[in-house]
């Protein structure tokens, strides 16, 4: 049986994928499963990221807009290197 991955990515556009198992820690070596195309990516974490909270697929730059489930869901507020976590803390809507 092939491993479990451990993040999701639901369209190839995307910048984010989201965790999808608890106790992801700093410096693990991920497996992300990208729906759309149904194939495996790979990335190197560099923070813990908590279960259902994001994981950047690629670096990120300060006002940059972040998409997940291929629909822009806001902008940074920092910048996050490939692997880092990103959440309410880094990531705030454009609505206000």
């Amino acid at each position: 049986m092939a491993k479990l991955p451990d993040f999701l990515v639901h369209d190839s556009a995307d910048v984010v994928g989201v965790a999808v198992v608890e106790g992801i820690k700093k410096g693990q070596a991920l497996t992300g499963w990208v729906m759309d195309k149904n194939k495996t990516i790979r990335i190197q974490c560099v923070k813990a990221i908590p279960l259902g909270h994001k994981v950047a697929l690629k670096p990120l730059k300060c006002g940059a807009t972040v998409l997940k489930y291929g629909h822009d869901i806001g902008k940074l507020i920092a910048d996050v290197p490939k692997g880092g976590h990103v959440h309410t803390h880094n990531l705030k809507t454009k609505r206000w």
